[in-house]
């Protein structure tokens, strides 16, 4: 476990309306309102219910395949690269937090947890044993956790883990939303195409279509992420 010290692990990241309303008074739309500066960094690494750091703001929860693209989601949220992307699937083992908070703000007002993903052959009975060891009781169990968002790769059929980890979100009553990654590999009608098909296969569940790599939807998965937030047991401070 390891926790860096505030100066050497954050980074100065994008302007966005992150925790602010989608839409406000124009009389109050200054620059200062609008646009506010965003801290992250790297909390610790937990592959033990006792690692988890104590609940005290709100979570949102990155889960998906292995090489589903992760990590890239979560630093194209952020702006910078805050979760190590990898080549080899099935490379993380535990669960990663990170902090994210407003310049100015003393402490974090959200975390971001990425979960191990799951469905590489030659690591799935390593990553089924960690999900019952301490994934599944951080999905089922944690109190301050918002949003579950379920990475989808918007290139394939839908898979049938997939359609396993949905049903199990339901179960366990979490709210979700599906996020397709690498969009931008795909053309117009292909992606039309690609989310009818997911939402055929997962109706009733929000889907956003997503690229790491030009940025679509990146604005409607904060706005995903700012509603769940305004729902939460533990509000952002």
């Amino acid at each position: 476990m390891c926790i860096p010290n505030d100066r050497s692990g954050s980074s100065e990241l994008f302007f966005l309306r992150t925790f602010l309303p989608r839409r406000l008074p124009c009389a109050t739309q200054t620059l200062e309102t609008v646009c506010m500066r965003i801290l992250a960094r790297f909390m610790l690494s937990a592959s033990d219910l006792t690692h988890f750091p104590p609940p005290g703001v709100p979570e949102i929860a990155f889960l998906g395949r292995s090489n589903v693209g992760k990590s890239s989601v979560i630093n194209s949220l952020v702006g910078a690269k805050l979760a190590r992307t990898s080549n080899t699937p099935g490379r993380t083992r535990s669960i990663n937090f990170y902090e994210v908070r407003r310049a100015g703000q003393p402490r974090p007002e959200l975390l971001f947890a990425d979960l191990p993903g799951y469905g590489y052959a030659k690591v799935s009975r390593e990553i089924s044993a960690d999900w019952g060891r301490f994934v599944d009781p951080y999905l089922h169990q944690r109190p301050s956790l918002a949003l579950c968002l379920a990475l989808v790769d918007s290139n394939i059929p839908p898979q049938e883990s997939d359609g396993q980890l949905m049903e199990f979100l339901a179960s366990r009553e979490r709210p979700h939303a599906i996020v397709a990654t690498k969009c931008d590999r795909l053309s117009g009608n292909q992606l039309r195409q690609a989310m009818s098909t997911l939402g055929q296969a997962y109706g009733g569940v929000p889907i956003v279509a997503f690229s790491a790599k030009t940025g679509a939807g990146k604005e409607e998965l904060w706005n995903q992420i700012r509603a769940a937030l305004s729902q939460s047991q533990f509000p952002a401070v």
